[in-house]
């Protein structure tokens, strides 16, 4: 099998295990508003963000939908003191970006965070060097599941969408990546997450031998 042209990485859950540090502020949030935090209420916020975070919060804590950008200011506030504790890689995913530098093959992180939590993420697990590009929620008019952040970080790259792999662990994610023409291979953060036929091919973690075929790696 061949190469891709470039593989795209989600951040959260998926490259860093930082999607337990949003959790731990998602579960601050809603026992601030009197509510406990639930599977349901994870799967529902799991891989979104700005407006799309901002519409989820309003009705799950039941606040009125122009309430939601403030809960979603607070969710971040809270998600900054979470990663002053810092932030470690998922399994896999360094031997994954190793192998890919390698044999040559671009990488960009792709992630529907903050740009300045992605930055601090990445550095705190040291993995800026890994990617050419890095592309946020911030970057682009529209975040996922839009294709926008995903078309971006190719044409930031110089090769052709269609010919990218993205790895992800969220319905949006995939269907961000899906919408923007690339195979979609994913590593669910839950299992119950629905994902709508985005995903071309699911695995168990980066360390998948099988993912590693699925890229080429494994005839590289």
């Amino acid at each position: 099998m061949s190469l891709p042209a470039a593989v795209i990485f989600d951040n959260d859950g998926l490259t860093l295990d930082s999607e337990e540090l949003w959790t731990q502020s998602e579960q601050q949030l809603f026992a601030a508003h009197g509510i406990e935090f639930s599977d349901e209420h994870k799967i529902a916020l799991l891989g979104n963000s700005g407006p799309h975070a901002a519409t989820i919060l309003a009705r799950e804590l039941g606040r009125p939908d122009d309430e939601g950008p403030a809960l979603v200011e607070e969710m971040n506030r809270l998600v900054y003191v979470a990663l002053e504790e810092g932030c470690e890689p998922m399994p896999g995913a360094v031997e994954l970006l190793t192998a890919l530098a390698a044999a040559g093959v671009p990488v960009a992180l792709c992630s529907n965070s903050p740009r300045g939590f992605v930055d601090r993420a990445i550095a705190a697990a040291e993995l800026t060097h890994c990617f050419g590009t890095v592309v946020t929620a911030e970057d682009v008019e529209h975040g996922k599941p839009a294709p926008d952040p995903y078309l971006e970080a190719a044409r930031r790259l110089g090769v052709d969408a269609a010919d990218c792999v993205a790895l992800e662990d969220s319905p949006p994610g995939a269907a961000s990546a899906k919408a923007a023409g690339m195979t979609v291979y994913v590593i669910p953060s839950f299992d119950e997450a629905n994902f709508a036929g985005a995903a071309d091919q699911t695995f168990s973690s980066l360390a998948d031998p099988q993912l590693l075929a699925a890229i080429g790696l494994d005839t590289a």
